[in-house]
């Protein structure tokens, strides 16, 4: 635990704030930069004067060249000498800020945190209040990149870390199994585990109806396992009882208002030899200070979206951290 002997100084307290500052402006230049199709235009058409970038991507000269200026200035881009000038993403930065498949991709964190941010008047109320801010209130932008940041997980790993448990990969091998995805989200879990297990029928449900017409769009672009798939907007008290040979909850039970009931739900949703499988961060066991960056990371998440969602319904049950 911090103590006064180990607190900061004030020039380094000083200098902490100024170094979180130019992050939150990267960080905004970056959702900039991702939603007007930036990043993307320069990672596959390769680098662009300001009167370039600006013509393929339908925006304005004068803000494409301010934002092209910035992004050289804080080590984003490449600018080249001369006039005109052109701008350089390197493959590095493409890979990190628009490469989907990629585990190294965090473009989609930035738009999360700018996503939260623009809620902060609602999130003060909830806080006064004690009232709540829910997924779909905190609307696209979240949900979207959501999905969008454990997407790779899923696609690169999931396969891998259930095959590693040898009992569990057999059981989900086995010829027409079926399998519940709880809290599906944009249904990245859902398609790979349909993908892994090709003998599958694998069922994704969710509460919010956004998410679930997100998760069904995204299900439908994936023909090798869209006709394995099915996306249900349900809460996991409507699971059907004995059906599942097999329940997953990927990084959703923290989130949920009634956690222990939700977990009742899906093990009475499975056959006698079912299994539940739950997957959350991994984060300390106990409340550590100062923590480390995973744990902080996490704290910023529960205070701007998880916390604020499980308090936007009216019956909670459950312990708080």
């Amino acid at each position: 635990m911090t103590d006064i002997d180990t607190a900061p100084t004030v020039e380094s307290l000083a200098q902490r704030v100024l170094d979180a500052s130019l992050g939150t402006i990267d960080l905004i230049s970056m959702y900039i930069g991702d939603r007007l199709g930036w990043y993307r235009s320069l990672a596959t058409d390769g680098p662009a004067t300001p009167e370039e970038l600006a013509a393929r991507t339908g925006t304005d000269t004068r803000y494409a060249r301010e934002w092209l200026e910035q992004q050289a200035a804080t080590g984003l881009l490449v600018a080249s000498d001369g006039d005109p000038r052109t701008y350089t993403l390197l493959d590095t930065a493409a890979e990190v800020l628009t490469d989907e498949h990629s585990l190294n991709y965090l473009g989609p964190l930035a738009r999360m945190l700018c996503g939260f941010a623009v809620h902060l008047p609602e999130l003060l109320d909830a806080y006064r209040t004690g009232g709540g801010v829910s997924w779909a209130d905190l609307g696209a932008d979240a949900r979207e990149s959501q999905a969008a940041m454990n997407r790779p997980w899923f696609e690169k790993a999931l396969p891998s870390a259930l095959a590693s448990v040898p009992e569990l990969h057999d059981r989900l091998r086995k010829p027409g199994i079926e399998i519940a995805d709880i809290g599906c989200g944009g249904a990245w879990s859902t398609i790979a585990l349909a993908r892994a297990y090709p003998q599958a029928r694998v069922t994704g449900y969710d509460i919010d109806p956004a998410t679930v017409a997100l998760a069904t769009s995204n299900v439908a672009e994936h023909p090798d396992v869209s006709d394995r798939v099915t996306i249900i907007e349900a809460d996991a008290q409507e699971l059907p009882e004995g059906r599942f040979s097999a329940a997953f909850a990927f990084e959703c039970i923290h989130d949920m208002p009634r956690p222990v009931e939700v977990l009742g739900a899906m093990r009475r949703a499975l056959t006698d030899d079912g299994v539940v499988v739950v997957m959350d961060e991994a984060v300390a066991d106990e409340f550590t200070a100062p923590a480390n960056e995973i744990d902080r990371l996490m704290y910023g998440f529960s205070l701007t979206c998880c916390l604020p969602d499980s308090m936007s319904h009216p019956a909670r049950s459950g312990p708080e951290r």
